[in-house]
């Protein structure tokens, strides 16, 4: 389309289609480009799909994106923003940095890893703590950490996907891991799969509850659930009415901001339609993105 195009790599994992609705959508199990640009707005919407997505299979007709309009990481709002360059080790798992008050950040799952963006999310301030969700976005957990002279995070249902995590979370119960950061251990989506909730604010998923624009609605990736269905819904259960928060912020799917009581009111009425799952066979054609 007017010199952009999608490569055959694409693996259909939503995430340019996330950042430049109206000018990518999906067609036969793939992305593709709907119409060039049109001003610098939506240049720059089309710039940050390029550098966000895990096969760089987003093109303009030179096959060299200018990486001037690198977003990267870009503010999502006042305390958190999103890191890019997902990762194909993580699935194209988006990840985040969450600012906090004393002037350092914490980073959420991991892009892919770059030197220059590890710089780029330490300008505001150090970056203390890599927090994993799960065992599937662990893959660059450790060399971020590192960079970083950070704590790597994991619970101990995913021990073995980072086995040289400094902090170990474990049980079923909430920890507190930072002021106003708790870890909400939520097994279903794989045995060690943890949420983390911020200032009654954010809600960093991983791929436990995402955004759905098919459904205009939360949901779970239920064709996606490597450990337990049932266990997710025992995991929702048990942690719905502990939550409170504005924005879901997923790993895979799309994130959304809500009024905090119209957030919990769908949550509730999510782990009521979790609870008549029963397991299927994993199937990534079948997620309502």
């Amino acid at each position: 389309m007017d010199g952009w195009y999608v490569d055959d790599r694409c693996t259909n994992c939503d995430v340019a289609r996330q950042f430049a609705p109206g000018l990518i959508d999906e067609a036969g199990g793939k992305s593709r480009i709907l119409r060039p640009p049109r001003d610098e707005a939506e240049n720059r919407r089309l710039h940050a799909a390029v550098f966000a997505c895990p096969t760089r299979s987003i093109r303009p007709a030179s096959g060299r994106p200018d990486r001037a309009l690198d977003p990267f990481p870009l503010p999502l709002d006042d305390n958190v923003l999103i890191c890019g360059h997902n990762s194909p080790r993580t699935a194209g798992a988006n990840s985040y940095l969450l600012r906090r008050p004393s002037g350092t950040a914490m980073m959420v799952d991991t892009p892919r890893w770059s030197r220059d963006l590890a710089r780029r999310c330490t300008a505001s301030g150090p970056v203390t703590d890599v927090l994993l969700t799960h065992r599937d976005h662990a893959a660059h957990g450790r060399r971020y950490a590192d960079h970083f002279g950070a704590r790597l995070w994991i619970h101990e249902g995913d021990l073995d996907a980072a086995p040289d995590a400094d902090q170990v979370i474990r049980g079923l119960e909430p920890v507190e891991i930072g002021p106003g950061v708790t870890a909400h251990p939520l097994p279903g989506h794989t045995r060690g799969s943890v949420l983390y909730l911020a200032d009654d604010r954010y809600c960093f998923s991983g791929d436990s509850v995402y955004w759905s624009r098919t459904t205009g609605d939360l949901e779970v990736a239920e064709s996606v659930t490597w450990y337990s269905i049932e266990e997710l819904a025992a995991s929702l259960a048990r942690t719905a009415g502990r939550l409170r928060f504005e924005w879901v912020l997923p790993g895979h799917g799309d994130r959304r901001r809500l009024d905090a009581d119209e957030m919990s009111r769908r949550l509730h009425l999510l782990t009521e339609r979790v609870r008549l799952l029963r397991p299927q066979p994993v199937d990534f054609t079948a997620v309502r993105w």
